[in-house]
């Protein structure tokens, strides 16, 4: 995908994965949606797997390198840096972002390689984020496991209604994020 003509696919196929899960990215719908022949898309991919493949290729390389560079310390102490990050996935709910992780979560329950991804991108936010827990003092198991529950924090508060508001919502996520980080 170096020479850039696949990247409007790769972009469609999300925009329609994240409306329609992994069903409705179809070469038909593609074009439709960009207004352009299906003849582009053959130029560039040899099938639709060769199109879902360079999705899941975009998506695993794009998260790992945001998750390196979210986790960086970049002279910030371990625990000022995780309290960035929960900010960051806190504050600035991404509702396309998530449409998009949910449905590479789902479509990675029936597809090996979508679960390959899905693998290999969890593994490095634990990582990541475990590294920053054991500079903090914690122990490699303690460290693992407080990244567990770190990251389950991160996806379950956007995915909660709470029912009280965007203030108080707010304060919820910073008094729980708190425990995080103690």
């Amino acid at each position: 995908m170096s020479d850039g003509k696949g990247d409007v696919w790769v972009e469609a196929g999300f925009a329609e994965l994240a409306r329609s899960g992994v069903e409705g990215v179809r070469v038909e719908v593609l074009a439709k949606n960009l207004g352009v022949t299906k003849g582009g898309f053959y130029r560039r991919f040899a099938d639709r797997a060769a199109l879902l493949e360079a999705m899941l290729q975009r998506w695993r390389q794009g998260r790992a390198a945001s998750i390196a560079q979210q986790t960086r310390l970049d002279g910030q102490q371990p625990r000022e840096r995780l309290k960035a990050v929960i900010q960051l996935y806190s504050e600035r709910l991404n509702p396309e972002a998530m449409a998009i992780e949910l449905a590479i979560r789902q479509w990675a329950r029936s597809d090996e390689n979508a679960a390959a991804a899905v693998a290999s991108v969890d593994a490095a936010r634990l990582k990541h984020v475990a590294e920053l827990y054991r500079a903090t003092g914690l122990a490699p198991e303690e460290a693992e496991a407080q990244a567990f529950l770190f990251y389950c924090f991160i996806f379950g508060q956007s995915l909660l209604f709470v029912e009280r508001g965007p203030r108080k919502r707010s304060q919820l996520v910073a008094k729980s994020a708190e425990k995080l980080l103690d």
